[in-house]
């Protein structure tokens, strides 16, 4: 499941699988610089055409009178290869913002442009599609809106049994659906969450990690919270597929656990009914998984690991929180001192390659120990504190959390029959003093 991805990079052109690894690894860049920034992300399916590659391949931008002639011959052309290579033509110039705002400022290009969508020869409508891709992906809203007479047609084709359709439906759905809200008022009622929860359903991996996408850019709309994660995603089926999708075993998918778990760390920030996921299985659900991830580094270094830790244990941090965690008998089902020791080996994996997700992994920590007992003796009994210590010089907000962690529980203690080791002298000696003046 979690095994070393093989293959080798070509001079120009990469596998499919490839390039969707990049792209995760972008997103995730993406996500935390959105988090910094206020930033928003948006997917470019570009790459995975084998043609255009290469490095040679540069689109010109298109002035008014080329973009109407390519309209022209894609709508008119008397041959059918005309017409798919003036809309080609028409989609590599697309790539340019400039020949993005001539297109959508020229009298009836998405008339055309849709017309050419809603036709019946598969080829036109492919890239028909790819051409509304290319302007999804643009940062001006005004271009997403200028969009909205497609997005209804987008909608319908994700009913469709071309996967590799359906899967650019969804990517340039996604990208339109976090720019405008002008988009989602348009495709709520519609049915987007309905038509997103049948996708779900689907065989094909990339499609799932598409509609993974798509979803979690719904959900960080800023009406979600009130309007559309109340009303339309906790109303579907889709929760509970979400956890089904994160469920440990040889179905599990890394590319699409990472989009889904994302989605359900966006709906648990949304803190609209987390006892209803929780009553699903959450905890259970993320716990096996953080076991999963936890065996995962011990048998390989694959860095792509990482993309799913991160948004797991912000799920099983958040949920934790829950006042109503115990009612349901969530907090029972993580009792297990191994997610402890699992939670240990994420740690010592990201002190040596990603020590930026060792704050999120002691936070998960605090709020494990912060209301259980059983823990809090775990600690002791599995002999975690050392490993602890070695934390402390990664950074002043790690330091500041592991007081949070052990002292607070009695851990002041439980320091002393380390205080004589000499290579952890200074660090105990810190501690205490932090933990002392605070």
């Amino acid at each position: 499941m979690w095994s070393r991805r093989q293959g080798h990079l070509r001079p120009t052109v990469c596998g499919v699988e490839e390039l969707r690894r990049r792209r995760r690894e972008q997103e995730a860049a993406l996500r935390k610089a959105r988090r910094e920034q206020q930033l928003v992300s948006k997917r470019l399916l570009r790459e995975d055409a084998p043609e255009e590659a290469g490095e040679g391949c540069v689109a010109a931008i298109l002035g008014e009178a080329e973009v109407q002639q390519f309209l022209r011959q894609a709508q008119r052309g008397t041959e059918e290869k005309e017409r798919e290579g003036a809309l080609v033509s028409l989609r590599r110039g697309l790539q340019h913002p400039e020949t993005q705002q001539t297109f959508i400022q020229l009298e009836g290009s998405m008339r055309t442009l849709v017309g050419l969508l809603t036709s019946n020869q598969a080829l036109l409508q492919l890239e028909a599609a790819r051409c509304l891709h290319e302007l999804s992906h643009s940062e001006q809203s005004t271009i997403a809106e200028a969009c909205l007479p497609a997005t209804s047609y987008l909608l319908t084709y994700l009913s469709g049994h071309s996967s590799d359709f359906i899967e650019l439906c969804l990517y340039t759905l996604g990208n339109l659906i976090v720019e405008s809200e002008a988009v989602r008022r348009q495709l709520l009622p519609q049915g987007i969450v309905p038509a997103l929860a049948a996708c779900i359903q689907s065989p094909h991996v990339a499609v799932l990690e598409a509609l993974g996408y798509a979803l979690s850019q719904l959900l960080q709309a800023k009406e979600a919270p009130e309007k559309i994660i109340p009303s339309s995603i906790l109303a579907s089926t889709l929760p509970q597929h979400m956890l089904q999708m994160l469920q440990p075993g040889p179905k599990l998918n890394p590319g699409v656990a990472v989009e889904f778990a994302w989605c359900l760390h966006y709906i648990i920030c949304s803190q609209v009914s987390n006892p209803l996921l929780i009553g699903h299985g959450a905890l259970s659900t993320l716990g096996l998984l953080l076991l999963d991830l936890a065996g995962a580094v011990q048998r390989t270094e694959d860095a792509g690991l990482e993309l799913l830790a991160c948004p797991v244990l912000r799920c099983l941090s958040n949920l934790l929180t829950e006042a109503a965690v115990e009612t349901v008998g969530g907090q029972i089902q993580l009792r297990d001192e191994r997610v402890v020791a699992a939670l240990f080996i994420l740690l010592q994996f990201f002190f040596q390659k990603q020590p930026s997700l060792l704050p999120e992994g002691l936070w998960l920590l605090n709020n494990l120990t912060a209301n259980s007992p059983s823990f809090c003796t775990s600690l002791l009994s599995l002999d975690l504190i050392e490993p602890l210590l070695q934390l402390l010089p990664v950074s002043n907000v790690v330091s500041v959390m592991a007081v949070q962690v052990f002292l607070q529980q009695s851990g002041l203690q439980a320091l002393e029959r380390h205080q004589e080791e000499a290579q952890l002298q200074d660090r105990v000696y810190a501690l205490r003093q932090t933990a002392l003046q605070g």
